[in-house]
């Protein structure tokens, strides 16, 4: 297991006051930031004179105080130099992707990501810019090495593959990146405080704030952390995707989700231990179920040893149903019948959250897609949330497999 303490790091760097002594940061929401100099308005606009270099800031889309500081406290989660956030987590991820790569260079990505990053790499991009983008079994390193070439100038993955929950090997990942001169670049929204990518030797790691990190399903953000250098790179007013492309995160939402990631690791502890008992309980009835946290997943082992200390598995759990049909009835009637959690997308929800990615966020892909990348027509994903009783949740949980006659 990593050495490496997300908590312990956070708590650091989080020792600050508001502008006012209070013991929140101050939330500052102007659009535009006064000089006392006009000599220097041309030596900021040369990107030499910001607040990162000890000076001031420029513009709401360039820095902003409040966006700044959760950048530095998610740099400090994640152990990495710098970070900035963004408007949406595939703002962030689009950023990173155009930063690095020009037109023609090839990519190597994950088989198996989410819908909107695979419709980005697989469609987008491609038409839009010429990337040349090859996909892969992230898990078949072999298979990873013979994809790169001289060429490549990005791999990308997910640390634990939506909706799969296969686990990277980051650190052998890395190692082939960079034997190519590539830079590795790993999504982290479904492992945070779990996993440490840059301290396993990514470059980069990107996050849909949104999820785990937010917690509250209500404000849409994202997140790049990495080198100061590759982070000042996306702000330069000439050449920087951030800047150009313009994905600003607004100022108020910085500070909602600031004062959130205090606790952040009681939030994942829980998450994981209820998934924990769910998959194990549901494994041991024999229901076809998907959780790293289990000795039977494949990738059981390689989690243990690159996870943090203490914070379990995660909070996802899949389970195999064999069709759409018993896995639409499955969370129809969880949510209509026994209120056990929503009919909705997205994660890391303090309530359950129950949705089929084949049909929902796993869309973009295309049958054969899809089955390339084990995704079953049947296969339901189960967000766990920590509200109610884990006897309460069960209860209702083994209900609903009992009338559909699963276990």
């Amino acid at each position: 297991m990593s050495e490496f303490d997300p908590i312990e790091s956070l708590a650091d760097m989080r020792h600050e006051f508001g502008e006012h002594g209070g013991v929140n940061m101050s939330v500052e929401v102007s659009t535009t930031f006064t000089v006392m100099d006009p000599e220097t308005m041309p030596a900021v606009f040369q990107g030499r004179y910001g607040p990162e270099q000890g000076g001031c800031y420029l513009y709401g889309r360039h820095f902003n105080p409040t966006v700044y500081v959760l950048g530095r406290q998610m740099a400090a989660l994640e152990g990495a130099e710098a970070g900035y956030c963004t408007a949406s987590g595939m703002s962030a991820i689009t950023a990173v992707m155009l930063q690095l790569c020009s037109v023609g260079d090839h990519v190597v990505s994950s088989h198996t990501v989410y819908g909107g990053t695979f419709a980005l790499l697989a469609e987008f991009l491609p038409e839009k810019t010429g990337l040349d983008v090859s996909f892969v079994d992230m898990t078949d390193l072999e298979q990873v090495e013979h994809a790169l070439t001289d060429r490549t100038r990005m791999l990308f993955v997910e640390t634990m593959s939506n909706p799969t929950l296969r686990i990277a090997d980051i650190p052998r990942l890395a190692a082939l990146a960079h034997a190519r001169g590539a830079t590795l670049v790993v999504d982290n929204t479904f492992c945070p405080m779990i996993v440490s990518p840059i301290q396993l030797g990514a470059d980069v790691v990107v996050h849909s704030l949104t999820k785990f990190i937010n917690g509250a399903s209500d404000a849409i953000a994202g997140a790049i952390c990495g080198t100061e250098e590759f982070i000042v790179s996306l702000m330069d007013l000439h050449k920087g995707a951030l800047m150009l492309v313009g994905p600003t995160m607004d100022p108020r939402v910085a500070y909602n989700i600031s004062v959130r990631l205090p606790h952040l690791g009681l939030r994942m502890v829980e998450h994981s231990r209820r998934a924990q008992v769910y998959a194990s309980r549901l494994a041991s009835q024999g229901v076809a179920t998907v959780y790293p946290g289990l000795p039977s997943h494949p990738d059981h082992g390689l989690l243990e040893r690159i996870q943090n200390r203490g914070y379990g598995a995660g909070g996802i759990l899949c389970v195999d149903l064999g069709s759409a049909e018993r896995a639409n009835r499955f969370i129809n009637l969880l949510q209509n019948k026994d209120r056990f959690g929503f009919m909705a997308v997205s994660l890391g929800y303090f309530e359950t959250l129950l949705s089929c990615p084949a049909s929902s966020t796993s869309s973009e892909l295309s049958e054969k897609d899809q089955e390339k990348a084990g995704i079953p027509p049947g296969l339901v994903r189960l967000s766990v949330g920590y509200t109610g009783s884990i006897e309460q949740r069960w209860r209702q949980l083994a209900d609903v497999l009992e009338e559909i006659g699963v276990g």
